[in-house]
């Protein structure tokens, strides 16, 4: 058994792990220092900590045709009881002060940001997430820069740390979009489980990695894609603060009408949103 154990193809294999582990820690830099968390600890139905997050409102269309008409409601975000964000998106007859850019909305949602109360230049911005399921789906975790307000989108810069629609439940899309690279331009890789796994199916820890020069994409400490100023049809644009969103969108250009095998109400469950510095 002795033998067995500690045979040469064993060995190789475990030095291999070995190597491997110590490369994913490497890459992430375990000794970053936490700057900005929440682990959305609170009673059952409590509301978000309003001191970190922003709840956006509004139903038009968030330059995407997206369908939903996002509440400040607690109906729409809300916390488990069990250390857990949910943002709940809903179909439901809703009052006629709801408009959305078509008509009268149709589903309710939720936007969070940090804007204004938080935002950082370089660092790992990471969130333990499971996302939810269905055609029409589009849950995001994502940041733009802090001057949008002055040089507006996409000048500001914008970095889609995890994205996901529906049709694909395999896959999830990390990307910057900037001057010269925005929308269905913008720079970045998808990430497929393998065997056809769904991400909606367990919580996965999303995840970037920001330095002066490049922004690493990675899932459960997979690192998937790189992207340089090298590797940029325009300018780079991540030389100064930026915030987060945490949000699920219905519909939109790329995240498509949901067909009616949607079931509805459907969630997103956010463990935790943790930053580190550089």
């Amino acid at each position: 058994m002795i033998e067995t154990c500690f045979n040469g193809r064993a060995i190789i294999k475990l030095l291999m792990l070995t190597v491997l582990c110590a490369s994913a820690v490497s890459a992430q830099k375990s000794d970053r220092k936490l700057v900005f968390a929440d682990e959305f600890n609170g009673a059952s139905g409590s509301s978000i900590d309003s001191t970190k997050w922003t709840m956006q409102t509004g139903g038009n269309g968030w330059g995407n045709k997206e369908l939903q008409f996002y509440t400040d409601s607690r109906e729409n975000a809300y916390l488990d009881g069990k250390g857990r964000l949910v943002i709940k998106t809903i179909m439901q007859d809703l009052p006629l002060s709801y408009k959305c850019w078509y008509g009268q909305c149709k589903y309710t949602s939720a936007r969070l940001m940090t804007k204004n109360k938080f935002d950082q230049k370089y660092g790992r911005f990471e969130a333990r997430i499971k996302i939810p399921r269905g055609i029409g789906m589009w849950p995001a975790f994502w940041m733009l820069g802090n001057d949008i307000d002055k040089v507006h989108w996409p000048r500001c810069g914008e970095i889609d740390i995890m994205e996901n629609i529906g049709r694909e439940p395999s896959t999830v899309h990390g990307t910057i979009h900037g001057p010269g690279y925005s929308g269905a331009n913008g720079i970045g890789a998808p990430y497929a489980l393998l065997k056809n796994k769904v991400f909606a199916d367990d919580f996965h820890v999303y995840s970037t990695v920001w330095t002066e020069d490049q922004i690493n994409f990675y899932v459960d400490a997979h690192l998937y894609k790189t992207v340089t100023p090298k590797d940029l049809p325009g300018q780079w644009v991540y030389d100064h603060p930026f915030f987060m969103i945490l949000n699920v969108a219905v519909g939109g250009n790329w995240g498509g009408t949901p067909d009616d095998a949607t079931v509805f109400p459907q969630t997103m469950i956010v463990d935790y949103v943790r930053v580190y510095n550089e």
